[in-house]
């Protein structure tokens, strides 16, 4: 997806969410998220526009961008509802799956790229704040000699019950960051959490600042797959972990065709009928079709740097999720 030459940043405390200019240089960022220059060229001598495809059919990469951010924004409202119904909650499973392959350690700096209504952040934080209380506990039992006032004091002397972690939540589409947002004032996420407006293509991060990347049903939309996972390996810390959740290639004869018919004939009914839209649908089913198979993507990730590539395919291969290292 080509980005709005614009970021915004929003971070949770207890004064509330603020929210950065436009043009900004985000916390810690000596890069500032680039403005469009118009073209100096005469419209004679510009070069015929880039084609890709938008679900099955062939458009200019620009106009891709562009229906794929108005696909997000139609379905943000009913997005998470939209995945209970479409996989019959099965979504769940596998993004629990996802953080428990990260297993994230109190202080991990998670970049979750297009993640706009916080599945994954929500879950990030959950975990590791499980973590850091059972190590606190551990730290505890080690010191028997305390007394039951010592105990409770240094319980209520915890001042980050994340223990430093952070999750930034990129993602290109306001209307899909709003929800998010929403999301977490309504169950309660108060820290360490920050919002970004940003193209997976061209992120407006220093490089080296994440110890782990993740984007979960997100690459498949994004016009050029290898400048995001470029940018992935990018911002990524030596050592840092990248990790994609994505539909994929059914191995399974009897059970692709199956799938192919409920995908067809009844996700766009589903998306008409709970979101009042059935093109999203459509295009959101079709473009499971155009990503590539394990094996494919697999490449890919090696081609853009990253080391040790695995992947596991997940419910006969209806989804995998791709691991891989910056070494």
């Amino acid at each position: 997806m080509a980005a709005p030459r614009s970021c915004g940043l929003w971070r949770q405390g207890r004064g509330g969410w603020w929210r950065a200019a436009a043009g900004c240089r985000l916390p810690g960022s000596h890069r500032p998220w680039p403005r469009a220059s118009p073209s100096a060229r005469p419209l004679s001598h510009e070069r015929p526009a880039a084609e890709t495809h938008f679900g099955f059919e062939t458009v200019s990469e620009e106009e891709k961008a562009g229906r794929v951010y108005q696909v997000f924004e139609s379905v943000a409202k009913k997005y998470d509802v939209m995945n209970d119904m479409m996989s019959l909650g099965i979504h769940r499973a596998w993004k629990d799956l996802l953080i428990q392959k990260m297993h994230p350690l109190p202080g991990t700096q998670l970049l979750d790229v297009a993640g706009g209504t916080g599945d994954i952040a929500f879950r990030f934080l959950s975990y590791v704040q499980k973590q850091h209380q059972r190590k606190r506990r551990r730290q505890l039992r080690a010191q028997q000699n305390l007394s039951w006032e010592e105990i409770a004091k240094r319980y209520q002397n915890e001042d980050d019950p994340l223990g430093g972690s952070l999750v930034t939540v990129c993602d290109i589409n306001r209307e899909m960051l709003k929800v998010g947002k929403q999301k977490a004032l309504d169950q309660g996420h108060t820290a360490g959490l920050a919002w970004v407006l940003g193209d997976a293509e061209e992120m407006p991060f220093d490089d080296d600042q994440f110890d782990v990347y993740t984007i979960a049903f997100g690459i498949r939309n994004v016009t050029h797959i290898d400048r995001a996972l470029q940018e992935a390996h990018r911002v990524l810390k030596p050592g840092g972990r990248f990790l994609c959740l994505e539909f994929s290639q059914v191995n399974d004869p009897l059970i692709s065709r199956l799938y192919d018919l409920y995908s067809f004939q009844v996700i766009p009914v589903i998306g008409e009928v709970i979101a009042g839209d059935w093109k999203s649908y459509q295009y959101l089913v079709e473009s499971i079709r155009k990503f590539p198979n394990q094996e494919e993507f697999k490449e890919m990730i090696e081609d853009a740097g990253f080391q040790k590539v695995t992947y596991e395919s997940l419910t006969s291969g209806i989804v995998a999720i791709h691991s891989g290292f910056k070494l």
